[in-house]
């Protein structure tokens, strides 16, 4: 009896195994990474968006409300590297848009490569410096190289991170001519960007576009507003670059979308069953990187033209290629510019922390300490560099130099810790420590990293309109799944970002990127 029960068991199972269809495999994947979207911002302007956007994405989408990065001091390159790659910068290597270059001392862009020449461009580009796979590469190794795989986006970086080493191309609006440009590292530049730059591009068109609101003033309520008329912008207009002004708008969303139809009808993208990815970036974050009390009632139409945008594309993609055969990954980038110093009449506690004149008084002490000499090299970003040369030549321990400056720093000032490289390899675990180290790339950071107390701004002489306000609060991010056999869900419970290229992988039958340990997500 107890073999019968077994064998019928097992048949029983198998049976409901079978009868379960599998999901099909997507022709398209497109993830959307939106510049600086936030959840709580998404969810209570929600009043003033239509049906076919946002409010479909979290009625019909398997819906993240928290999206959160294992690592600090996140920002744009640093995000879209984790997000393809589903690590941290502690193993891929992007740590921050710019860092400070050990042979030559000076700021570097992440994707910067002399290697190879730019297209309708002079910047010198590639995704080198990414240390891992990404899901992209991924999908081009499974496919042998018969998988299309594309990224547009308004910046540089977004752009080839998300094309990754293998992709097909990588395109970004230039900021001094308004034309999509990109390197050469991707072989070929295709005739139909060519074609849209040369007929189409936003250059001959930005001196018809004018900004104001989408609705009337009085429905922008949801942020504090000191100002009792609505905003007019012409961009041609503007006394500083027009393009990068425009770049950062909503309007470059539109621009977005223009080339991804350009894409779809000149291309043989999502038209076979042979997976193919789209990478796309929009922009949501403050116009032209000012502050949210100084344009409140633009950040509010920012969210309305965005949702316009999204119901965009999904109305050309549906009409190209057809939701069903597609799977959308929607996500934010998890960091906002920053605000201004709160204003003195509220009295909450704050000051000036300058880097230059901490490193020089840091360099003062380890002369005083191990004898004549340049000890520090360079300072950026809150990080100081020392000089490995010189310690080695004097034969000192660069652990203990690392430690006694650490000691000397915390001292001043503003400041709430400092971590040393050596205390990030070697030392003690907590979870703060944990966070940092996932940022901290032993060869690209610094020797020392300052954690500045929050409300303190960090003063950067030399580039005042760098300053920035240090804020520590949390962000709410959202992660959306669309498309494809997603189950409709709205889920609470907090999900990191290294998760979304397993679960990209796994719904395309591939291997997740080669540094990524985390497991699929459960959409379907």
């Amino acid at each position: 009896m107890k073999g019968l029960l077994t064998s019928i068991i097992t048949v029983l199972t198998i049976t409901g195994l079978q009868a379960q269809p599998m999901s099909s495999t997507p022709k398209l994947v497109v993830g959307l990474t939106i510049d600086q979207l936030r959840t709580d911002y998404l969810e209570a302007f929600s009043s003033l968006y239509g049906e076919k956007g946002f409010k479909r994405l979290w009625k019909e989408g398997k819906v993240f409300r928290n999206a959160e990065y294992k690592f600090n001091r996140v920002d744009r390159a640093s995000a879209v590297a984790a997000i393809y790659s589903g690590t941290t910068p502690s193993i891929n290597g992007i740590i921050a848009n710019q860092w400070l270059d050990i042979s030559t001392l000076r700021s570097m862009s992440c994707v910067d490569d002399p290697a190879f020449m730019g297209n309708y461009t002079d910047e010198n580009s590639s995704p080198a410096l990414l240390l891992t796979s990404t899901i992209a590469d991924e999908l081009k190794i499974a496919t042998r190289n018969k998988g299309l795989v594309y990224a547009i986006a308004p910046f540089r970086d977004a752009a080839i991170f998300a094309a990754g080493h293998t992709g097909n191309g990588a395109f970004w609006l230039n900021e001094n001519t308004g034309k999509w440009c990109s390197t050469t590292y991707y072989t070929e530049f295709p005739w139909w960007v060519s074609q849209y730059n040369d007929r189409q591009a936003i250059d001959f068109r930005i001196g018809e576009i004018t900004w104001t609101p989408v609705h009337p003033m009085e429905k922008y309520v949801y942020l504090p507003e000191w100002r009792d008329m609505p905003f007019k912008y012409k961009f041609d207009n503007e006394r500083q670059n027009k393009f990068r002004r425009f770049i950062a708008s909503p309007f470059v969303n539109d621009e977005v979308n223009l080339l991804t139809e350009e894409l779809l009808d000149k291309s043989t993208i999502g038209k076979d069953e042979v997976p193919d990815m789209l990478s796309l970036m929009y922009y949501a974050g403050n116009y032209a990187h000012k502050t949210s009390q100084e344009c409140a009632m633009e950040l509010q139409d920012t969210y309305v033209r965005l949702d316009q945008s999204i119901a965009h594309l999904l109305e050309v993609l549906d009409k190209k290629i057809g939701l069903q055969n597609i799977l959308f990954c929607i996500t934010s980038t998890g960091y906002v510019d920053t605000e201004a110093a709160d204003h003195g009449l509220y009295r909450i506690p704050g000051g000036e922390f300058h880097l230059n004149r901490c490193a020089a008084l840091l360099n003062m002490f380890l002369m005083a300490t191990y004898g004549e000499g340049q000890f520090v090299e360079a300072y950026q970003d809150q990080q100081i560099y020392l000089n490995h040369k010189l310690i080695e030549k004097k034969q000192l321990d660069l652990a203990e130099i690392q430690d006694k400056a650490a000691d000397f720093l915390i001292q001043f000032s503003g400041v709430n810790e400092v971590y040393s490289a050596h205390r990030l390899l070697l030392g003690a675990w907590t979870p703060e420590i944990h966070m940092i180290r996932n940022g901290f790339h032993r060869k690209r950071s610094g020797d020392l990293l300052i954690d500045v107390l929050p409300g303190w701004t960090v003063v950067n002489e030399h580039n005042p309109s760098e300053n920035k306000i240090i804020r520590h609060a949390h962000i709410p991010a959202p992660l959306i799944f669309f498309g494809n056999s997603v189950k409709p869900e709205v889920i609470q419970t907090p999900v990191t970002v290294d998760h979304i290229a397993p679960t990209l992988a796994n719904a395309m039958r591939i291997r997740a990127p080669n540094a990524c340990t985390a497991t699929p997500l459960t959409i379907r």
